[in-house]
């Protein structure tokens, strides 16, 4: 049965606040709600309101994996909370976890302005911030001051600057991120994938990531941790990163990242910068695909967490059929309204039921075995 409080807020979303809101620049959009969330988030009256409007809560939506308690499989990706501004706020939302980031080891200013477009035909986004972020110091010390009473990841990245360009530098300035947040947060996700920085090689090669795991590796810390992969390299090089990956202990892999890739027929809108990644429905189907085959490769070894193109509890739950045990997003909500989170968490109960599954985890892979 469908949620009246849920629907009433998605129709508002969507009918008033997304144009208005879509009338002004997508990154002075973005500051604002970081801006509001920060503050929802600062009062005990703040967070019982977003959580009596937003969330949801059942038993058979948790889970525990690689240790970790999760409430909901539905968590906030990386790339919106890059400064630790919401964590008081998430799990209200609905969030049953979230990551922040990507952090880096030196702060950094991120790519010249303009740098986020709406591809509203395509229903996505183009992103070009360039790791924007306080820096894996001041971030972690942000996030001592706070309570998380979810999950948190910690995305780490190179510092988007020529001084990291060599491969010694950009595995340095990594171990740096690491090393400031090794004792903060849940899990670590090591970033791999981004597609804006300043040189265009990234740790998306085995050879290259076999060092940068080992140098990570020195690190101590108790934390698991993820490798977040794209969707633009081909089958042979994502066997070889998960092999990798294995290889080092990963927990999981994020199956994706932003798209590059300007040829992909799901890109509806004409006259797109040459630069920047598409999130959003640019990525769902290509996501679908890397999940599937990670999760075969994996299965039982490690964890899968999807990403790209969740606008609906339809296309959480066929990434969870295909073996992600998690599920990521962020331009879904900022196109269907910040109600979305809760609402997958209650459809996903529906449908689990009617499938005949006991829980979350009996259901993924279902498709895919």
């Amino acid at each position: 049965m469908p949620d009246i409080r849920s629907a009433c807020i998605g129709v508002g979303y969507r009918r008033i606040l997304r144009p208005l809101l879509f009338a002004f620049d997508a990154e002075a959009v973005h500051n604002g709600a970081l801006w509001l969330g920060e503050k929802m988030g600062a009062t005990s009256y703040g967070k019982k309101i977003t959580r009596v409007l937003l969330s949801y809560r059942h038993p058979m939506l948790s889970q525990t994996l690689a240790g970790i308690s999760f409430s909901n499989p539905i968590g906030l990706a990386a790339g919106f909370d890059k400064d630790a501004r919401l964590i008081s706020i998430l799990e209200d939302v609905g969030f049953g976890f979230a990551e922040i980031g990507s952090v880096t080891g030196s702060p950094c200013a991120g790519n010249p302005l303009p740098r986020l477009w709406r591809l509203k035909k395509s229903r996505s986004l183009l992103v070009h911030y360039g790791l924007k972020n306080d820096g894996a110091l001041a971030v972690a010390q942000r996030m001592r001051m706070e309570h998380s009473t979810i999950p948190l990841g910690i995305s780490i990245a190179r510092t988007n600057t020529k001084e990291t360009i060599s491969l010694e530098a950009g595995i340095a300035d990594y171990t740096t991120a690491h090393r400031a947040c090794a004792d903060v947060g849940t899990f670590t996700v090591v970033n791999i994938s981004c597609p804006n920085m300043f040189c265009d090689y990234t740790f998306a090669d085995s050879a290259r990531l076999d060092a940068l795991l080992s140098s990570l590796k020195t690190v101590p810390t108790r934390k698991p941790f993820f490798i977040k992969l794209s969707p633009d390299t081909d089958d042979t090089t994502t066997d070889a990163l998960v092999a990798v990956g294995l290889a080092h202990g990963a927990a999981g892999f994020i199956c994706s990242n932003l798209t590059k890739n300007r040829s992909n027929p799901s890109i509806q809108d004409a006259h797109l910068p040459a630069y920047g990644g598409a999130s959003g429905k640019v990525v769902d189907k290509l996501s679908d695909q890397l999940i599937a085959r990670v999760y075969r490769m994996v299965r039982g070894k490690a964890i899968v967490i999807g990403c790209g193109g969740v606008f609906s509890t339809q296309d959480a739950y066929r990434k969870i059929r295909l073996g992600a045990s998690l599920i990521e997003l962020i331009t879904g909500m900022i196109y269907e309204g910040p109600q979305l989170v809760g609402t997958i968490n209650r459809e996903l109960v529906t449908v689990l039921k009617k499938d005949g599954f006991s829980s979350i985890a009996d259901a993924v892979g279902a498709d895919n075995r």
